[in-house]
């Protein structure tokens, strides 16, 4: 496992990479360092996401959950709706305009977590936030 470091508004975490999603690590790994903004999500329920319209990762489905938890860092590698990244801090049904999605469970927070909810509310009511993924030193 991989442990990262992710900045997001004023807040920092650290994530561990997922072993059931080896292709879906290993892809995101390489693009380290990873600066976004990240958004509240629309209709997914307790979620951030990062939009990323026709990009492609080269990815397919790998580990592929509707329902992540609070925490799990999920990737829609695109098709019936666009490539996606998509931060749990609640309660999450993963899904867009056209209907529920499955995303790449490739990332678990495991350090920050009590400041998840902060910035879901944070997203929520003030808008965009940078996020930063990168290796932990």
């Amino acid at each position: 496992m991989t442990t990262l470091r992710i900045k997001a508004g004023p807040y920092e975490f650290e994530a561990q990479t997922v072993e059931a999603a080896p292709n879906t690590c290993a892809r995101f790994v390489r693009a380290l360092p990873y600066h976004q903004q990240i958004i509240h999500v629309r209709w997914s329920g307790e979620g951030c996401w990062i939009p990323l319209g026709e990009f492609d990762f080269g990815l397919g489905h790998e580990n592929p959950t509707s329902y992540p938890a609070p925490g799990d860092i999920i990737l829609y590698p695109g098709g019936i709706s666009e490539t996606e990244i998509l931060l749990a801090y609640g309660a999450v049904a993963f899904s867009s305009k056209v209907g529920q999605l499955a995303g790449n469970h490739f990332l678990t927070i495991t350090k920050g977590r009590e400041n998840l909810t902060a910035l879901g509310k944070l997203t929520l009511w003030k808008g965009a936030q940078d996020i930063l993924f990168e290796l932990k030193k």
